[in-house]
């Protein structure tokens, strides 16, 4: 990109970026625990004003935010490129992907990359990211199944989805999950999810914005096995803390208040990213 693209306040672009810069402040802060040098060029060719972002840049909570998004992107990977190992030739599919590339950080050369989101978001994406070998942008609502026949699936498939099923409601996740696993048998899904209580901290101003009443309708998940496992008998359900159930936050730049805080999101806030194996059918 030679000149840099506009982005306007208050426009879906602008929600865009704000995941990117959190990727950008881990990349510079954290270096030994995280790199995101994608997210770092193309924030540079955006015209925006990002001052309101680097002054609270180095707050306590703006850190720890980003370093939610890093372990997040970190751990969702990790599975991405475990399954690769004996998928080779699989899919890899970006669920509600924005302008994340995490995609392309797990290519394996061989591996064939999807990246969905609505029309709005693929056009922006198009626009800054456009796709490359290997790889297509798919405009879809993830609730209109119909996307499910634009994945090549024949060598596998391994879908992930950061930051998206907050905003479900349970009965949209575990429809799509439970006509995932028929589709897609001998595949998985991996995405994060968390507690009632970080639920209601997480939504707080969206909840209020759309005059919510019921946070209990949307998706959390306490006991991932146990709540999610019923809900077919093709889906083999697991899961791990997102903040230290991966890798040790053993930057020495990472300060200890982090590591407290990190460990209460685990913890009490049951952070975490669950993973669900689609058996296959005999």
């Amino acid at each position: 990109m030679k000149e840099k693209i506009k982005i306007e306040k208050n426009t879906v672009q602008e929600t865009l970026i704000i995941p990117l810069y959190a990727r950008k402040l881990c990349t510079e802060r954290f270096p030994r625990l995280f790199q995101d040098k994608a997210a770092v060029e193309l924030l540079e060719h955006l015209d925006y004003d990002f001052s309101g972002f680097e002054k609270q840049s180095q707050s306590l909570m703006q850190v720890f935010g980003a370093l939610e998004v890093a372990m997040r992107q970190n751990d969702l990977a990790w599975e991405v490129k475990d399954y690769l190992k004996e998928h080779p030739y699989a899919a890899v599919v970006n669920l509600g992907c924005g302008l994340d590339q995490t995609g392309r950080n797990c290519d394996n050369s061989t591996c064939r990359i999807y990246n969905l989101d609505l029309p709005d978001v693929i056009r922006v994406r198009n626009q800054l990211v456009p796709a490359g070998d290997r790889e297509e942008n798919i405009a879809a609502d993830l609730n209109d199944f119909s996307w499910f026949d634009k994945i090549d699936a024949s060598a596998g498939a391994v879908f992930f989805a950061a930051g998206v099923f907050y905003y479900f409601q349970k009965p949209m996740v575990k429809k799509l999950v439970t006509a995932m696993a028929e589709k897609f048998s001998g595949g998985r899904i991996v995405f994060d999810a968390c507690g009632k209580m970080a639920l209601k901290l997480m939504l707080k101003t969206w909840i209020k914005q759309a005059e919510i009443q019921d946070v209990g309708a949307y998706f959390y998940v306490l006991d991932a096995a146990a709540e999610l496992g019923g809900w077919s008998p093709f889906l083999q359900v697991s899961n791990r803390g997102y903040m230290l159930g991966y890798f040790p936050m053993d930057d020495p730049d990472i300060k200890g208040i982090h590591r407290f805080l990190a460990k209460i999101g685990d913890g009490a806030m049951k952070m975490q990213i669950v993973r669900i194996d689609f058996r296959k059918k005999r």
